[in-house]
């Protein structure tokens, strides 16, 4: 599944594109749309499913084109955001197999009363164009430390730990701003922070793909490191996952 607010198409789906350009002759390939959460909203979906045992494994992608929908002279806006994808690959295991690693817990929530602190203002069953992105920065900031820290320690009570235990949060990369604050607010140090938003800018649903693959590659995430993935997006959806890599 790919997670995605700009799709090559209104339909069909960009997922089913990339299943054909990946030889698969036959899977469930469909996208999700809840724009800088949605890779987050994804990989709870898929995690739902591999759990009934219906499926064995499952891509999860986030990816964005987000320099096709910005507005040049808006500076508000134009410099925050970039163009990237990321992906991880998970697979059903027993337990004994898994020895603890794993999704150890997700949680997801979205408030669509405050669609018009960040937008695109168009839409084919609208204004029949694509339209630009528009966001007012600091409500949105205020929303967002609030809300990633509040879900974040959700997600932690419901997988039985504490912020104590966690070895690396790896965040939407929103502003460094918002990764600061929220930190902070969860009593973590800022080291354990993976940040990301120096090199990629803000990619949306592809930033925290990006950002975990990034430490582990440099070796900052090992196995059986205790991570949390955050996010926040346009909506307001926002959601955490606590894995066990």
């Amino acid at each position: 599944m790919l997670a995605t607010a700009t799709p090559d198409q209104t339909f069909p789906a960009t997922a089913t594109k990339v299943q054909a350009m990946l030889g698969i002759d036959d899977c469930v390939a469909f996208d999700v749309a809840a724009v800088c959460s949605g890779f987050l909203y994804a990989v709870q979906v898929a995690d739902s499913m591999l759990r009934t045992g219906v499926h064995r494994r499952a891509l999860v992608i986030g990816a964005e084109t987000f320099s096709r929908i910005l507005d040049w002279q808006d500076r508000t806006t134009c410099v925050l955001f970039g163009d990237g994808a990321g992906a991880i690959v998970l697979e059903g295991q027993e337990s004994e197999e898994a020895d603890g690693r794993g999704i150890l817990a997700t949680r997801l929530h979205a408030d669509g009363r405050h669609n018009d602190l960040l937008y695109v203002d168009g839409g084919p069953s609208t204004t029949g164009t694509v339209g630009k992105l528009r966001m007012k920065g600091r409500e949105v900031f205020r929303h967002a430390v609030v809300n990633l820290a509040a879900v974040m320690a959700e997600s932690l009570v419901i997988a039985g730990l504490s912020s104590e235990d966690v070895d690396w949060v790896v965040p939407h990369q929103a502003n460094a701003r918002i990764l600061d604050a929220t930190a902070r607010k969860l009593g973590l140090p800022p080291e354990k922070v993976v940040v990301t938003v120096d090199q990629h800018a803000n990619t949306s649903a592809a930033s925290v793909p990006l950002a975990l693959d990034t430490a582990m590659r440099d070796g900052r995430v090992r196995a059986g490191d205790i991570v949390v993935l955050e996010a926040m997006g346009g909506g307001f959806t926002w959601g955490a996952a606590v894995l066990r890599v």
